[in-house]
């Protein structure tokens, strides 16, 4: 019953800072500093998306610079050992790449994002090709609607379309993302689900509902 909740598409960053598998170590440390990124995308062919390298794949280079690994260290972090000498982006890339599409919801990117334990993800179209990509600063984007559109969401797709009789006796107040509902009316029965539906509007931070029903007789 709500609007149309916002997704990835809504939100993504474009344009997208990519390199090739060929890249060098180097250039991709260029990249991030001149364009203040903490990852690029690898892309080939017409923009298909091979894998992520980010910061977290580039320090291993810095962290064994004057440290060579014993035997044991190495099997235990084979996988950082490997990307300390490597010199392109095929070889320090994380492949393959995690990817969702532009039209996620906001909950299935951060679930996703925290089931991955990734801060990024590029986003591509149904034939891989890359379209942007969301972080997870990106997500928070909501959080920065005005409390003024808050509150005609709310009362739009919320309490006009639960109360239709009674919706001039709610009032609907939003202060710093937290909604409050007070009022009186004719169907109780409808009040938790118009928290729920109050909570489920995008950068809302919290709900009190005091809405009653009518008063017994």
């Amino acid at each position: 019953m709500t609007s149309t909740p916002y997704t990835v598409h809504d939100v993504m960053t474009t344009p997208v800072v990519t390199v090739t598998p060929a890249t060098e170590f180097k250039e991709i440390v260029a990249a991030m500093e001149r364009w203040k990124v903490s990852a690029v995308a690898v892309i080939e062919g017409e923009a298909r998306v091979v894998g992520v390298v980010s910061e977290a794949d580039l320090l291993p280079k810095e962290e064994f610079h004057e440290h060579r690994p014993g035997m044991i260290e190495q099997l235990r972090r084979l996988a950082d050992t490997a990307k300390a000498g490597s010199v392109r982006a095929e070889q320090l890339m994380t492949t393959p790449a995690v990817t969702v599409h532009p039209d996620a919801t906001l909950p299935q990117a951060a679930r996703l994002m925290a089931d991955r334990h990734i801060k990024r993800l590029p986003v591509v179209d149904a034939s891989g090709t890359l379209k942007g990509i969301v972080s997870r600063s990106d997500l928070l984007k909501v959080f920065l609607r005005s409390d003024d559109e808050l509150t005609a969401e709310i009362r739009q797709s919320v309490v006009k379309r639960l109360f239709p009789l009674s919706h001039k006796a709610v009032k609907v107040t939003v202060s710093r993302g937290i909604a409050t509902l007070t009022g009186e009316v004719r169907d109780g029965t409808l009040i938790p689900l118009a928290e729920r539906l109050t909570h489920s509007v995008e950068g809302i931070v919290d709900v009190h509902c005091r809405l009653v029903g009518p008063a017994s007789s």
